[in-house]
């Protein structure tokens, strides 16, 4: 059984073209090295797994879950040697997404930076496409 990451937002991305890109998701360098110390600690995980549930005020809510291997209908995204496997489900909603992890004072999250989002709850919690 996976066990959840960490806390993740949504936030939708307004007058951004949606551009094609090698990956369904690219990774900020500050979400490269908040997976890869996530993952120091765990050796029997390979990386983190994206998905999408319904939940929330708005329709869908972003998953976050170690994962110790890639499901057969997963898509992977390798960027500077960090393994992130996106859930069937989810690969549409992901198309042309930016994650990034946000450090505050008060906070510290992954951010899904999404062109795709038609709207959000006012918490940031869910969305819809």
């Amino acid at each position: 059984m996976a066990s959840s990451v960490v806390r993740a937002t949504v936030r939708a991305v307004s007058k951004r073209k949606l551009q094609a890109t090698r990956a369904a998701l690219t990774l900020t360098p500050s979400a490269v090295q908040k997976i890869k110390q996530l993952l120091k600690d765990k050796p029997e995980h390979v990386g983190v797994k994206v998905g999408v549930r319904t939940r929330g005020c708005n329709g869908l809510s972003y998953t976050l879950e170690y994962t110790k291997s890639k499901g057969d209908s997963d898509e992977e995204v390798v960027q500077d040697g960090v393994r992130v496997f996106i859930e069937k489900k989810a690969q549409l909603t992901l198309l042309g997404t930016e994650m990034d992890y946000v450090e505050d004072k008060l906070s510290s999250e992954f951010v899904f930076n999404n062109p795709n989002i038609k709207g959000t709850c006012g918490c940031g919690e869910s969305f819809n496409i």
